[in-house]
């Protein structure tokens, strides 16, 4: 077989390799999040976990791959290793489900205990592919790099070859395979290519009987060192052989130089001492994952935060990384300067681009605007691309080249190429883990994204001062770099203690909004505004979580559902927001528990601290537990069962979101209901089609025997709706509905017949046994088709091509779903007096009232109205609904 197919073909591997890799990782980091709840704590676990992996597996693998007879089939037998390990982890969730409530109890009483548990598993379910994948680079180097003059090229090859095949596997995994293949087709997928890598590099090594693949003569584009530049140990054994030293003192010197050891004549050879080579490898590493970390959270101001928009994102940041294995690849080619003066180069660089990348930001978006508005789904992916490109790229490319081109320093000691790989991946991938955690857990809660990046700017010109420490000052010409650096260093440090830096928060002036405060925490950033008297919250600059101008709307999540419960005594939360929704339920004498999940532990301080005084004292009552954690991890290992579960308003393309709208979060809720209780899902119509919300209810039927509907609100443009899923033989009771009237309103002598039609007129109908959604798909963990859809939805509404299920085309649903069912046969209804069946028509008719005054057809609207007075007892029209200008939800 040709030598040079060979290597083509290694090469190509190896590219899989890093395709497989990236899908696992993708996958993995769902499952764990899944696993722990979607918290930042529980990404950082899985990520600290995933590189102590890489790391360890890098130095273990490097310091072996010497030793093999064949390098290439260890590779194989290393991406074998890996499909096989990886495959494990497929079976690892359930058995982890069912018995995380014994494993927690048993670590209960240990300080620690349930993240030790976590850690456990993470370990169990990643460490061993991980250690695995980190072998990939020394084994393949050992095999495809002969001689220390072509460590350097092919070393920067190697990385740029395998970070290819990372970003075409993180546009896949963020585009197109799970909708295709679902999860886990894809990660069956990634299992078999790694299967399939492993054989062929098997099968290549056995034809070559070794593990080398030595170049040819054309193939030697870097000149060979010279007299003056080579090792030595070399110069002094070719020129006096036997005159100085033994044999065996010049074999430990050769063994110490291939190790990567600092030998004394090898070590002299080296531009830079072995020891700075190793701290430069893990300060880019600290400052690469940390700059990535903060422009995510600058980028998650102005994005939809959709999975495409987060794969978009990733891809920019290691195509970045890629193109600087190339941009290593070219500087190691050259000749002059000196290596070490390219690296000061390149290290002053990598710090300016970052250290501007804020301002560069801050002015590409307009000062945080949102990106692409108004747009269609195509134009919007081009304009995301360009931003996170124009961003990101040169920095990222600056930095990607650091790494690699130590490669060019170490050559010199000829050492072999797969140990000084390893112990590069390892001392790199170990500053990763800590820039990681320093970015997201210290820096970002501190000082924010601007001053963040500022700061960590700083690590490469201090670098650069290492870097000039290490040798005399003999010239101007390193004075002046030391100079330079220095300043540099200097300069970085005063930018980032400015307190004047940018404001990562946007308000809208023209409405009259003002920023109260803000926060950038390990989640997300959170602002409170004020608008007119008004306070609201918001999430990463275009998400509401709502506000005290629409309270309410809000109250309503909570009165509705709680109203059609005879006695509800426990009642868990999904989602805090403002604290309004949840404290509406301490009204009712019969609650007993609320419980209160929320994803975001920046919003529950600030809904207990700006917020009393409209959520009925949430956060002082003694009834009431408020957990900063993943609603869906705080349900599914709950042992209580509850009367009343209530899902709050999610934005359905939000990465993560779409979820808590499979099958099974709601099989998970079924299983916490007690006897006749309720699921309550809201869903916010002002950001759903027909497609998402008809995915939805379908996948509700799945679950429960009976779902119905109940509106939130009557607003035209602004709708929500609950579906609620219940037990079959569940029934709405009329007495629960005046009881309920009558407490709430403080008037034990309310008629019946007001209480149930300003109830009633609420009821939307039967969702079970109307067939109006048998044709669209359903929504689970492994084909999230909300998840994929919605994003794509949104956008082409933006476009004008598609619209929102509220006006006209919400009251047309509402008038097929009562054809369908009508509510003399309607189950859930037997209970409600056949008189009373008019109050249902009668919120019809309020809702085509409210549309047309909207749209400005009085006429029209005057009619409906008049019809809704004569199904009803009340005596005078009430105002036209006003949406209130805090609805929560995306505001674009």
């Amino acid at each position: 077989m040709n030598p040079e197919r060979i290597r083509i073909t290694a090469v190509a591997l190896f590219f899989l390799s890093g395709f497989a890799a990236l899908v696992y990782q993708v996958v993995w980091v769902r499952e764990l999040g899944l696993l722990f709840g979607n918290t930042a704590q529980a990404a950082a676990l899985t990520i600290a976990v995933f590189f102590s992996g890489l790391a360890l597996g890098g130095w273990f693998w490097g310091r072996l791959a010497p030793r093999l007879r064949s390098a290439l089939a260890a590779f194989g037998g290393v991406e074998i290793a890996v499909a096989v390990t990886a495959g494990g982890g497929l079976f690892l969730g359930e058995p982890y489900h069912t018995l995380y409530p014994l494993l927690s109890d048993g670590v209960a009483a240990l300080p620690g205990g349930e993240l030790l548990l976590r850690v456990g598993l993470a370990t169990l379910l990643l460490f061993p592919p991980a250690f695995l994948m980190g072998g990939t680079l020394p084994l393949m180097g050992q095999a495809l790099v002969v001689g220390g003059q072509r460590l350097a090229t092919m070393g920067t090859a190697l990385y740029a070859i395998n970070t290819f095949g990372s970003v075409t596997g993180a546009l896949a995994a963020g585009f197109f395979l799970p909708i295709w293949l679902g999860y886990s087709g894809t990660y069956g997928l990634a299992i078999a290519i790694d299967l399939t890598v492993g054989l062929a590099a098997l099968l290549i090594a056995r034809r070559l009987h070794g593990g080398v693949l030595a170049p040819s003569l054309k193939d030697e584009t870097v000149e060979r060192p010279t007299a003056a530049a080579e090792p030595a140990a070399r110069r002094h054994s070719s020129s006096h052989g036997s005159n100085h030293g033994s044999r065996s003192s010049q074999k430990r010197q050769r063994d110490r130089a291939r190790r990567g050891a600092p030998g004394e004549d090898a070590a002299a050879a080296l531009p830079l001492p072995w020891h700075l080579i190793w701290m430069i490898a893990a300060g880019s590493g600290i400052a690469t994952l940390g700059v990535e970390v903060l422009w995510t959270r600058l980028f998650a101001q102005v994005l939809q935060n959709s999975v495409y928009t987060y794969a978009i994102v990733l891809v920019a940041f290691l195509l970045a990384l890629a193109c600087g294995s190339l941009l290593a690849n070219l500087l190691v080619r050259l000749r002059r300067p000196a290596p070490q003066h390219i690296l000061l180069l390149l290290l002053l660089s990598a710090a300016l681009v970052v250290a501007l990348s804020p301002w560069a930001f801050h002015t590409a978006t307009g000062g945080f605007a949102y990106v692409g508005s108004g747009t269609g789904w195509y134009d919007y992916l081009a304009a995301v691309s360009a931003l996170a490109v124009g961003v990101m790229v040169l920095p990222g490319v600056l930095l990607g080249a650091v790494l690699p081109y130590l490669l060019r320093l170490v050559e010199a000691a000829n050492p072999q190429p797969g140990e000084v790989l390893g112990r590069l991946v390892a001392a790199n991938t170990g500053g990763a883990i800590g820039g990681a955690l320093l970015a997201g857990f210290v820096l970002l809660p501190l000082f924010g994204a601007t001053i963040s990046l500022l700061l960590l700017a700083v690590t490469y010109p201090l670098l650069a001062v290492l870097v000039l420490a290490s040798e005399p000052v003999r010239t101007t010409r390193h004075f002046g770099y030391a100079s330079a650096a220095l300043l540099a260093a200097a300069t970085l440090l005063l930018g980032a203690l400015r307190p004047e830096a940018l404001q990562i928060a946007r308000v809208d002036e023209a409405a009259g909004e003002r920023l109260l405060e803000v926060r950038e925490g390990t989640h997300a950033t959170v602002a409170l505004v004020a608008r007119d008297q008004h306070r609201l919250l918001r999430v990463n600059n275009y998400y509401t979580l709502g506000g005290s101008g629409g309270l309410d709307a809000e109250r309503n999540q909570t009165l509705i559902p709680l109203m059609a419960h005879p006695e509800p005594r426990r009642i868990f939360y999904l989602g805090l927001g403002t604290g309004i929704t949840a404290g509406t339920a301490l009204r009712f004498p019969s609650v007993e528990q609320v419980e209160v999940c929320e994803l975001l532990p920046e919003v529950v301080d600030f809904a207990e601290r700006h917020f009393g005084e409209w959520n009925e004292g949430l956060f002082d009552d003694p009834r009431v537990t408020v957990r900063a954690h993943d609603g869906h991890h705080c349900l599914r290992h709950s042992d209580q069962a509850y009367d009343v579960i209530i899902s709050d308003l999610f934005t359905p393309w939000k990465a993560g979101t779409g979820n808590l709208y499979t099958r099974e979060h709601y099989e998970v809720g079924r299983q916490r209901l007690a006897p006749g209780g309720l699921f309550v899902q809201w869903l916010p119509l002002y950001q759903l089609t027909d497609r998402e919300f008809g995915s939805i209810a379908r996948t509700m039927d799945e679950v429960f025997e009976q779902v119905v509907a109940w509106r939130g609100d009557l607003f035209a443009t602004g709708s929500i709706v609950a579906l609620i899923g219940t037990t079959a033989d569940t029934v709405l009771d009329p007495q629960s509905l005046i009881r309920h009237g009558r407490i709430l309103a403080g008037n034990p002598s309310l008629p019946e017949e007001l209480l149930l039609a300003a109830s009633l007129r609420m009821y939307v109908g039967q969702i079970s046994g109307s067939d109006l959604f048998d044709d669209y798909p359903i929504n689970t963990l492994n084909r999230p088709v909300i998840e994929f859809q919605a994003p794509h939805t949104q956008r082409r509404v933006q476009a004008g091509e598609l619209g929102w299920l509220v006006g006209p085309a919400l009251g047309h649903f509402y008038e097929a779903l009562a054809e369908a069912v009508p509510t003399a046969h309607d189950p859930y209804l037997r209970a409600i007096p056949p008189a009373a069946h008019d109050y249902i028509r009668a919120g019809r008719h309020f809702y085509h009232y409210s549309v047309l005054h909207h749209f400005g057809h009085e006429a029209l609207a005057q009619r409906h109205l008049e019809t809704f007075l004569a199904l009803t007892p009340f005596e005078a029209p009430p105002p036209p609904p006003q949406e209130p200008a805090t609805r929560a939800g995306w505001e674009e």
